[in-house]
């Protein structure tokens, strides 16, 4: 099962973003949408279950929650915008990937064995980092992720 992730739009939903996430079987928002309408053209591509941001206010940013547990296979993955809010050790909890945005810094990393994935910005450019999404690839229990930066047209 291939789980697109996207997250710190910001209201841009870039054709290449959209590109890449084509053929996800789901879509992880990770917060700081910017507005419903990137939602609902992500819904166009795949299911889509979306955190909120610290930036996402206003009435259709009400119902998203600020975070969200999913099941993907045998997989459990916790959604999150700002890492540093989470209240909990996620390895005891069963959760096996953390996906977090906020920081616009695209990484994987593992640490007790939780893999940990913020897919970066796919929104405005902040500062010199890269636009970037990401996926996970699921089959089971086992789970890998990727990153990749888009290349954006002048």
């Amino acid at each position: 099962m291939r789980v697109g992730l996207i997250s710190d739009t910001h209201g841009l939903l870039r054709p290449e973003a959209m590109r890449f996430l084509r053929g996800s079987d789901l879509i992880v928002h990770a917060g700081d949408i910017g507005n419903a309408e990137v939602l609902e053209q992500l819904e166009e591509l795949a299911p889509v279950k979306a955190v909120r941001g610290n930036n996402d206010h206003g009435h259709w940013a009400r119902p998203i929650p600020h975070r969200e547990v999913l099941k993907v296979e045998q997989v459990l993955i916790l959604a999150i915008h700002d890492v540093s809010e989470l209240k909990i050790n996620p390895a005891p909890a069963g959760v096996r990937v953390l996906v977090s945005g906020h920081s616009h810094r695209p990484v994987v990393s593992e640490r007790d064995g939780v893999l940990h994935v913020n897919p970066g910005s796919a929104g405005p450019r902040r500062f010199k980092l890269p636009i970037a999404v990401g996926e996970l690839r699921v089959k089971g229990k086992t789970v890998r992720a990727r990153i990749a930066e888009l290349e954006i047209a002048p």
